[in-house]
């Protein structure tokens, strides 16, 4: 790679991926756009004098670009307290407990990654309020599960939200003590309602969780996010400013999407009217797009909305965040703005009826704004066949199979489970279907996700021949989903997802070549260079 007046050179790298079965040497930038790529040869006739980065045969893909995450979130739980490898309720109360006596300061604890799957045998027991009263009983506890559609609150926080004996919140749940009394754990909507009585951040301290997700994420391969950190993490207009002060150095290392949460039509019809609707900034690194809306839960948390009810829990089908009438106001809403809207859907009982919605409210199979499903688990063929016939988008998630290729069967039975997660007939059928993390719910390591759509194991390489194997995906696809589809996604697939001329020049050089080596190393690749805009941002 080299630079003369901001131009650059890759060279001798014998892998640049341009298309499926197009590989080239070498890519000459300048001025954060791709000029050209062909042999090293005739590359470097064209360089002249420029900086020129000698990649020594590896492999050169486009930046991976993640289309949906909440890049604050897990920052957040960089700083925080780190509960994900935590064996028991005690075990977090332990970390909690350590991380106050440290930061004596703290005014709130809210962070996300226990997992009770994780838990030791004899010790499954869920945490609750009684736990959280031991980490402090002076400021707000707010511990999500993984999934962060469940979360376990101390008392104190229940008493400032008002919540009291048999407490129930519309699309939400509060589960209850014998005798009525909320035990702490808290889902969907009374999630938020709790939320709303922890003291906020400031701006400058989200600004930091920012700056810590982006360096992981870069050093990683990312060198786009889209992610939902307004509304689902931090209020909007205080996620903004963060924002801001993020970028507005100059140093911030990759380019911001932001996936806005709403709730309800008059705060977004307020954002859409107001001065950052659909901008760009800051050169193209930060840009506010969609509209995120949550149609239900947690396919974890028996939260995702059913059709039918869980086949290992007959009493419930989920919960549904937003009623239909108010969904579908705001799906015309963002018709009549030009707006894109992307809604959380997992369960199928919440994937059919957005679908429906998003169909009636377009009035035929066109959809302008390429309004899309985030995760669209679980699935039949006639779900999948009226997405694509509609052309709906889906933005899966391929790393969620590490853990839900465990318990899918069991919450929805072998048939459904069979048809659910269809990345390669969803792809293959012509549907507009992206990839993403959903970090900090699963690692933003785009390789993570490769290696499940791949492979369909587990991180320790089971079941194997993977789970539900007929929906592997090729390493080309998994690539061109993690790439140009997330670029489609945002509206940007002719300059970004791609090493031609014309393309921003994001790119990741690998240790190791993804296209010959086994499948179950694809789990293990790392970059060793990652470049946005132009700018080397990691290098190994």
């Amino acid at each position: 790679i080299a630079r003369r007046q901001r131009q650059m050179c890759i060279r001798d790298s014998g892998k640049v991926y341009v298309d499926k079965n197009h590989f080239e040497e070498a890519v000459l930038q300048e001025g954060g756009i791709i000029k050209a790529v062909g042999s090293s040869a005739d590359i470097l006739a064209m360089a002249g004098d420029a900086e020129r980065i000698d990649c020594q045969g590896r492999t050169v893909l486009p930046g991976m670009n993640d289309s949906h995450e909440h890049l604050l979130d897990f920052g957040q739980t960089l700083v925080m307290p780190n509960t994900y490898g935590c064996k028991s309720a005690d075990e977090i109360v332990a970390v909690c407990r350590e991380f106050l006596a440290s930061h004596p300061n703290c005014k709130a604890i809210v962070t996300k990654g226990w997992n009770e799957i994780n838990f030791d045998e004899d010790k499954k027991r869920l945490p609750d309020r009684h736990d959280m009263d031991k980490i402090s009983t002076e400021i707000p506890i707010v511990l999500s599960r993984v999934c962060g559609h469940i979360a376990v609150v101390n008392t104190m926080l229940l008493e400032r939200a008002g919540f009291g004996k048999h407490q129930t919140v519309e699309g939400g749940k509060v589960e209850w003590e014998e005798d009525g009394t909320p035990n702490g754990r808290v889902y969907e909507n009374a999630l938020s309602a709790v939320m709303s009585h922890v003291p906020p951040t400031a701006p400058e301290d989200l600004a930091e969780y920012l700056r810590a997700g982006m360096q992981y994420a870069v050093a990683h391969g990312l060198t786009t996010v889209q992610c939902n950190d307004a509304e689902t993490v931090a209020p909007p207009a205080d996620v903004f400013k963060a924002l801001d002060i993020a970028y507005r150095d100059g140093d911030a290392p990759l380019r911001y999407v932001s996936q806005t949460g709403m709730t309800n039509l008059q705060d977004m019809k307020a954002f859409v009217k107001g001065p950052l609707h659909k901008k760009t900034l800051y050169g193209g690194m930060l840009k506010y797009g969609p509209i995120k809306m949550f149609k239900d839960g947690s396919l974890g948390a028996r939260s995702s909305l059913m059709r039918q009810p869980y086949a290992d829990d007959p009493t419930t089908i989920g919960v549904e965040r937003i009623p239909d009438a108010e969904q579908l106001e705001m799906i015309r809403y963002a018709n009549e703005t030009n707006t894109q809207i992307v809604t959380h859907c997992i369960g199928d009982g919440a994937i059919e009826k957005t679908l429906n919605l998003y169909i009636q409210a377009n009035g035929g199979t066109a959809n302008p704004q390429r309004h899309s499903i985030i995760h669209y688990q679980i699935t039949d063929m006639d779900m999948v066949r009226k997405t694509r016939d509609h052309n709906i988008l889906v933005a899966y998630q391929p790393v969620f199979l590490e853990y839900d290729l465990h318990v899918c069967d069991d919450r929805v039975g072998k048939e459904l489970g069979s048809t659910s997660y269809c990345f390669k007939t969803a792809y293959e059928m012509g549907i507009h279907a992206s990839f993403g993390s959903d970090c900090p719910v699963e690692d933003c390591n785009p390789f993570c996700g490769i290696y499940c759509a791949v492979t369909r194991k587990d991180y320790n390489h089971l079941p194997e021949g993977g789970w539900n194997p007929q929906e592997c995906v090729s390493v080309e696809d998994a690539i061109d989903m993690f790439t140009v589809e997330s670029a489609y996604h945002e509206f940007m697939e002719d300059t970004k997802g791609r090493l031609k001329p014309g393309y921003l020049a994001d790119l990741i050089v690998l240790d190791t070549d993804i296209f010959t080596c086994d499948p179950d190393d694809i789990l293990h690749i790392q970059p060793t260079l990652t470049m946005v805009n132009g700018r080397v941002v990691y290098r190994k």
